[in-house]
């Protein structure tokens, strides 16, 4: 792959990490990191950055986390109402 292209997936992976910052609401933030960090990974896998690899890795593992809990939190709220 070329050096063009590679760049570009960097560029979008912080085009979307610094997007997910200017959303409302943790639950789109997250989401959207999230995706990010998934570029970021396929990134650091192209340029064989295993420091991003396993940073962003941990970032998708907290995040997917976090997700799961204001889900859960999200639907014992509906249950109450």
């Amino acid at each position: 792959m070329n050096t063009i292209t590679i760049d570009i997936i960097g560029y979008s992976a912080l085009a979307m990490n610094l997007y997910s910052m200017s959303v409302k609401g943790e639950y789109k933030l997250r989401l959207i990191s999230t995706i990010a960090n998934f570029i970021y990974i396929l990134y650091g896998i192209l340029i064989s950055a295993l420091p991003i690899i396993i940073g962003c890795t941990i970032a998708v593992l907290l995040h997917i986390f976090r997700l799961n809990k204001l889900k859960t939190e999200d639907n014992d709220k509906n249950k109450v109402s």
